[in-house]
């Protein structure tokens, strides 16, 4: 494959990427830190702590619940609960602090 196909392939596959990486805060009301799974509801596979900055990257549901698979810096982390994450809306000048409630609109 030519450099020129790579280039052509590269971003063809950006360009089908979902647009949904947003840029979110971990906002757990329990004060406790957030569990990250390996699937929504599946194993721990580490926790973060409030105000912790993830980026979403899938999101799904699950009966009412909503699961969001975050990174951090780059590495893909896993499934966190999505009632538990604050994501400014785009032209939203403030930044919800950590362990105020979520906007769950």
């Amino acid at each position: 494959m030519t450099l020129f196909s790579r280039t052509i392939l590269a971003a063809t596959l950006l360009s089908a990427a979902p647009a949904l990486a947003a840029e979110c805060l971990v906002d757990d009301p329990t004060g406790t830190p957030l569990n990250v799974r390996a699937a929504p509801n599946g194993a721990i596979v580490t926790t973060l702590s409030n105000g912790t900055r993830v980026e979403v990257l899938e999101e799904t549901k699950i009966g009412n619940k909503r699961w969001l698979f975050v990174a951090r810096q780059g590495e893909r982390l896993g499934w966190i609960f999505g009632a538990y994450v604050v994501c400014p809306k785009d032209g939203d000048a403030r930044e919800a602090a950590p362990g105020q409630p979520a906007d769950r609109r």
